[in-house]
């Protein structure tokens, strides 16, 4: 085993996870969440993204809600930009990041964005020349990387052209996403070393939805090969409009639950993440689809009620 010492996550809650909710969800709320997180040692957050408020009105309050934050030294603030129009507006925003996004599939691309695989990147080119002017590092994630709602399977092939073409447009980073949930060990294994045919080690990270139970396995996979970066989505918020039934990300308290467990530093305080997880599922009106979050706020709760009056 090989197993990094070391571990970080980035919380993609307050943008992955609330963007599909249909309920509104406040700024002050996305701000308090952000506020929480850092508060509970999260040192990257992916806080909103500058999409058209017509296709994802949740994100309509991009611009507060980054105006809003306080800022800590130290942490870093991301945002989700699909175009030039939309990095033009996230740069009065001051992000510290900003993540671009490609899919493995053909017929994801061409379903979604109505274009190519090829096309996409190209369109990507200039947001990244850009970002690299104004000296804002830029995340690659690659959708869909292992199973596609349209396709079905995605070779490994597929990851390794999108991993090719972000790396030749300049992109920094390059995050492999089962955007659906469908992934085994094995299998994600084999899309992680396709993109480490262009990325470094420390280039590469994971991004996996809990749909059918896996992503924690998976992770475990991944750390077995040495990655190190991981997105995760406090209380498990989020899933994927493509895959119905899917539970979202995988939870950021089971993450962090199972690296505390292995002797794997994180940097979080594990009861304050829950606590961030239970403030934002309060607001929301169900429980944290976490296991490890309801196993503590259980305990909690039997020990106040066994505490004498």
């Amino acid at each position: 085993m090989r197993y990094p010492t070391k571990v970080k996550l980035v919380d993609v809650g307050p943008r992955d996870g609330l963007q599909n909710e249909k309920q509104p969800v406040p700024a002050a709320v996305k701000i308090e969440l952000v506020h929480r997180l850092q508060a509970a040692g999260l040192k990257e957050i992916e806080v909103t993204s500058f999409v058209s408020p017509k296709w994802v009105p949740q994100m309509g309050d991009n611009a507060e809600v980054m105006a809003g934050i306080r800022r800590q030294s130290g942490v870093r603030y991301s945002v989700l930009v699909p175009n030039m129009k939309g990095f033009e507006a996230a740069l009065a925003s001051k992000p510290d990041e900003i993540v671009v996004f490609g899919a493995a599939s053909e017929a994801f691309s061409q379903r979604n964005i109505n274009c190519s695989i090829a096309e996409s990147i190209e369109r990507f080119a200039p947001v990244v020349a850009a970002a690299s002017e104004h000296g804002i590092h830029v995340r690659g994630a690659i959708s869909v990387a292992v199973g596609c709602p349209y396709q079905g399977e995605v070779k490994p092939e597929g990851v390794e052209l999108v991993a090719r073409l972000m790396k030749e447009i300049g992109v920094q980073h390059c995050g492999v996403a089962d955007t659906i949930g469908v992934g085994t060990p094995r299998k994600v294994q084999a899309a992680m070393e396709a993109a480490l045919k262009h990325y470094a080690l420390d280039d590469v990270s994971g991004h996996f939805h809990d749909t059918y139970g896996q992503a924690l396995g998976n992770t475990l996979a991944c750390l077995d090969m040495g990655i190190w970066q991981f997105d995760t989505s406090v209380a498990g918020l989020g899933g994927c409009p493509y895959a119905k039934g899917a539970t979202g990300n995988v939870a950021t308290e089971d993450v962090v639950f199972m690296l505390q467990g292995m002797g794997i530093a994180t940097g979080i305080d594990l009861d304050r993440l829950i606590d961030a997880g239970k403030y934002i599922s309060d607001f929301l009106g169900r429980k944290p689809n976490s296991r490890a979050a309801t196993a503590i706020l259980t305990k909690r709760s039997n020990e106040a009620c066994a505490e004498p009056s």
